[in-house]
């Protein structure tokens, strides 16, 4: 099945590779925000376990599908050959750092709203913080798919794809996070729904995005996969984490994150080797 996936992407035009394989992750995102029209509530436990899985998937594809090739393609000895990678993952972090200081958002289980004074709605603030996690991933799998398109060795359509398996994976849950608590809220079932599954309508754009910066500046490609591990990192440690932490379930939390971690490392290991 796997090879035959990777087989038919290879076939294709490496940027619609690209759009194909985020739509699978927002295909995810709604697959999970689709739990809503089966349940109006949902374990808090499960929920906490939930978002820590979500944290270990993208903290392990962060290493083993970003910074990895990221080094590895990079040219010379010591700290040259680490630099771009050092610096692309610096970039990520403070470009998510900007976004969160700007855009409004509300995350799951705080009370207070964080970026610029908003009037907007407690539940689209709700969505743009899930929002703002999607960003990274969606341009962390385009940038592959652009590694490919532009012939880096390095980059391959497997990388890419198990990448997309991975983090589509960990959207199922994201989706669910955002879906219920604004089902909790009292919005409707369609609404949680389609409220849920909007959050992740990012990460088609921005892989897409991704995909044609690298075809067209080959040079970026270490940087910008440093970039969205950066990114990425940056969204588990200020946001993901956190919000796993507010209540008695921070062990089945931490437990879940493990649990993502191991999932995300054998995929990238096992399906890439």
């Amino acid at each position: 099945m796997f090879d035959s996936i990777v087989a038919y992407l290879s076939s294709i035009d490496p940027i619609l590779a690209a759009l194909y394989a985020t739509l699978f992750t927002w295909f995810l995102t709604a697959l999970g925000s689709s739990v809503v029209f089966f349940f109006k509530t949902m374990n808090r436990a499960a929920l906490d376990g939930m978002l820590g899985f979500t944290g270990g998937v993208m903290v392990a594809a962060s290493y083993w599908s970003l910074l990895a090739p990221a080094i590895e393609m990079s040219e010379g000895e010591g700290f040259v050959k680490v630099m771009p990678a050092a610096v692309g993952f610096l970039m990520g972090a403070f470009f998510l750092f900007g976004l969160d200081k700007v855009l409004p958002h509300l995350h799951i289980n705080f009370k207070e709203t964080e970026g610029v004074k908003s009037p907007w709605q407690k539940t689209t603030l709700l969505v743009l913080a899930i929002t703002l996690h999607n960003i990274p991933e969606g341009l962390a799998v385009g940038v592959l798919f652009g590694g490919v398109a532009a012939g880096i060795p390095e980059a391959s359509i497997a990388g890419a794809t198990i990448l997309a398996i991975g983090i589509g994976i960990q959207n199922f849950p994201e989706g669910i996070a955002v879906s219920m608590p604004l089902r909790r809220m009292g919005m409707s079932r369609k609404k949680s729904f389609l409220y849920g599954q909007s959050s992740a309508l990012v990460e088609p754009i921005a892989g897409v995005l991704g995909a044609v910066a690298v075809t067209f500046f080959t040079p970026i490609l270490p940087y910008a996969l440093a970039f969205a591990a950066g990114a990425m990192i940056f969204v588990v440690v200020e946001e993901v984490i956190p919000e796993t932490q507010q209540d008695k379930h921070t062990d089945i939390a931490t437990l879940g994150f493990i649990g993502g971690f191991v999932v995300m490392m054998s995929l990238d290991v096992a399906l890439g080797g």
